[in-house]
């Protein structure tokens, strides 16, 4: 089955991969509570994180009538569209985004590691609350997302064959177990 020295290193990976999880968890959470929190505090109708690859990370407040899937798409490729047209006058790229309709206002922000803030907001508050709760939303966003990424980048390279030995350890155990 396995000698006790390799039991207790599968074990200490499975446990290194479970506080990983529960790191996941934890920053989740915080993550919706700050967007919930920015909702409430700038009176906007929606908030929404996305990433710059066009997935929906989570949201909050009315988005009962948009397609988020959609909206989460088209949100990166406006932010990607606009890099464009900010290397063409010599930026790096934009950090905010405005568009003004007669009745819906969408404002979006760069944060860490590729991720975009949207809110959608109507006549109930103005651009400047929202440009000014959304700077300070973002701060935190920011220092939770690079909590629970930060250094993973140059870490997942070393975890892929670990996270299969930790497989591999699960599924002797199982079939110990049940088998």
């Amino acid at each position: 089955m396995g000698s006790p020295v390799a039991k207790r290193a599968g074990n200490q990976r499975l446990n290194m991969l479970i506080d990983r999880i529960k790191l996941f968890e934890s920053g989740f959470q915080a993550i919706k509570e700050n967007i919930e929190k920015l909702l409430q505090q700038s009176d906007a109708k929606a908030v929404l994180l996305v990433d710059r690859d066009g997935n929906l990370i989570t949201n909050a407040g009315e988005t009962e009538r948009v397609d988020l899937e959609s909206f989460a798409t088209l949100a990166a490729a406006d932010f990607a569209a606009t890099s464009q047209l900010a290397e063409l006058i010599g930026e790096q790229q934009f950090h905010t985004l405005y568009h003004q309709g007669e009745r819906d206002h969408l404002y979006f922000q760069a944060l860490v590691r590729n991720i975009i803030i949207a809110v959608i907001f109507d006549q109930r508050t103005t651009l400047g609350l929202v440009r000014v709760r959304v700077k300070h939303a973002a701060e935190t966003l920011s220092k939770i997302l690079e909590d629970i990424f930060g250094g993973q980048e140059q870490a997942v390279p070393e975890e892929e064959p670990r996270i299969k030995d930790i497989s591999k350890d699960i599924e002797d155990e199982l079939d110990r177990l049940f088998g």
